[in-house]
């Protein structure tokens, strides 16, 4: 089986590229230059990606790299996936998460409407594409009402519009994903939990407080490797046409999760809240249901919080 990932050398594109990698299959993967970026690829499994390099925001892209892969499935992750950097550029945002997408699928209606290819596309959407819903409807299920809030999730959830009017009119065989928040070794600290295991890492030694943005807000959170092998089970065994939420239906609140990594990281500090990592638009509470995906793949997460939370103290040490 031949896979084209694009968002190849991004943080989550390389673990699902060792995935597929390790899963036998044959990897092609898209990069805006011959640059690999530190994270889940090696030197010997990203020799063994091939790689299509190139802007996927020009207009003849997508019908490059799928010239190039001839793709079984393909793994949309190309896109802007930092929450607050995406607000700041709605139009920027938009070109990137939504446009791109459209291009890609509209290549794939053409090509399976000749009957030359007709490949999987398992697009990535996000959690936060749900937005509000009252604590009693936790955790939420694919049936829960889209209420995205900021433009990274009215971005998510306008290319998964796309995409399933893809399927029904143009019989692409799209599986729509919509994984809520994943972290791992790799992941830059511009996000919640790097960031925070920066700071208490290198509070060791101090009598500083550990400095973050909002304490009582709720996330569910996954190892990405999880992710990746979520993604791979549904291209193999998801149901075109279907949504499916990755999430472990946990929930923790900042404030515990900080509280966790200082006891993990060996360090006695005081929280401190800093007003400018605050986001006012936050979602107060955002956790899913995966017994969907379980269903259909029997996926199980093989990872804990607690697990994720030393690996990734571990690589901050060192």
């Amino acid at each position: 089986m031949r896979a084209l990932v694009t968002g190849a050398a991004g943080f989550a594109g390389q673990w699902l590229c060792r995935e597929l990698l390790h899963s036998g299959w044959d990897v092609w993967g898209t990069r805006l230059d011959d640059a690999l970026p530190p994270g889940a690829l090696d030197t010997e499994s990203g020799d063994a990606v091939h790689w299509w390099e190139g802007d996927l925001r020009a207009p003849t892209a997508a019908r490059d790299a799928l010239d190039a892969a001839m793709p079984d499935a393909i793994f949309h992750l190309a896109g802007i996936a930092h929450v607050p950097s995406a607000n700041a550029d709605p139009a920027g945002t938009l070109e990137v998460n939504v446009i791109v997408a459209s291009r890609m699928l509209g290549e794939v209606r053409t090509r399976r409407a000749a009957g030359t290819l007709d490949p999987v596309v398992v697009v990535i959407g996000s959690g936060e594409q749900y937005g509000r819903h009252d604590a009693a409807e936790l955790p939420l299920t694919e049936e829960a009402a889209q209420r995205p809030m900021g433009v990274y999730a009215a971005s998510k959830a306008a290319q998964e519009v796309l995409a399933l009017e893809a399927h029904r009119t143009g019989g692409v065989r799209v599986i729509s994903v919509r994984p809520f928040n994943h972290t791992g070794p790799g992941q830059s600290p511009n996000f919640v939990i790097p960031a925070l295991v920066r700071r208490a890492v290198a509070l060791r030694g101090t009598t500083k407080s550990l400095v973050m943005g909002n304490t009582d807000t709720v996330r569910d959170f996954s190892h990405v490797e999880d992710v990746a092998r979520a993604y791979v089970a549904l291209a193999e065994r998801g149901v075109a046409g279907e949504a499916y939420n990755i999430a472990s239906g946990v929930g923790t609140d900042m404030a515990s999760l900080a509280q966790r990594i200082l006891a993990l990281a060996g360090v006695d500090a005081k929280l401190q809240t800093d007003p400018a990592l605050v986001r006012p638009a936050d979602v107060p509470a955002l956790v899913g249901s995966a017994a969907k995906l379980r269903a259909a793949t029997a996926w199980a997460p093989r990872h804990s919080l607690d697990s994720i939370l030393e690996e990734l103290i571990r690589a901050a040490s060192h």
